[in-house]
């Protein structure tokens, strides 16, 4: 994955800051101050496997914002294990927002959407919880095309968060822009 590879990246999730109108939800977000902490939460997408550490996204919407930017992926995590250590990881960052990224590998082990579903709306409930506004980055199941699950944009509207729909299905739609999948 080159520099180039999550410059579409960096630019969605740098509008998703600033105007927080993602995939058509509405969802209002302050101005973060310059000193402000964001946690980018997810797996392998977030982690930036098969990057160069300074390729991984959260790693150049540092650079490109200026933001501290902690990521937070784990490799091969679902869902259910990124709620149990969510709190924990909002407590250390204490974050002024909390970038999103769940789901991939649940889908990859064939787990029901109903539940992947329930530990992201719980996962925002948390953040929400602490007064952390959320971007919700969906991912898509995969198949043929990869199609991103209805319930993320449910849970965007419902929860009042924003939400990017078209990032990571288009990086995975692009053979050249990933390495661990």
């Amino acid at each position: 994955m080159g520099p180039g590879t999550f410059a579409r990246l960096v630019l969605v999730l740098f509008a998703a800051l600033v105007l927080a109108d993602c995939g058509g939800t509405r969802a209002k977000i302050g101005k973060l101050d310059r000193s402000a902490t964001v946690l980018a939460f997810g797996d392998s997408l977030t982690f930036g496997t098969g990057a160069g550490a300074a390729e991984s996204y959260p790693e150049v919407l540092a650079r490109s914002t200026g933001f501290k930017v902690v990521n937070a992926g784990v490799p091969g995590e679902t869902s259910a294990e990124g709620l149990a250590r969510l709190s924990e990881a909002l407590d250390e960052a204490q974050p002024k927002l909390l970038i999103l990224c769940h789901g991939g590998n649940d889908f990859l082990r064939k787990m029901e959407d109903a539940g992947v579903a329930a530990n992201v709306r719980a996962m925002i409930g948390l953040a929400k919880a602490k007064g952390i506004p959320v971007v919700l980055l969906a991912t898509p199941k995969p198949g043929f095309p990869p199609s991103v699950p209805a319930f993320y944009g449910e849970i965007a509207r419902s929860e009042g968060v924003a939400f990017e729909e078209a990032a990571m299905r288009d990086v995975l739609f692009n053979s050249s822009l990933k390495s661990d999948l």
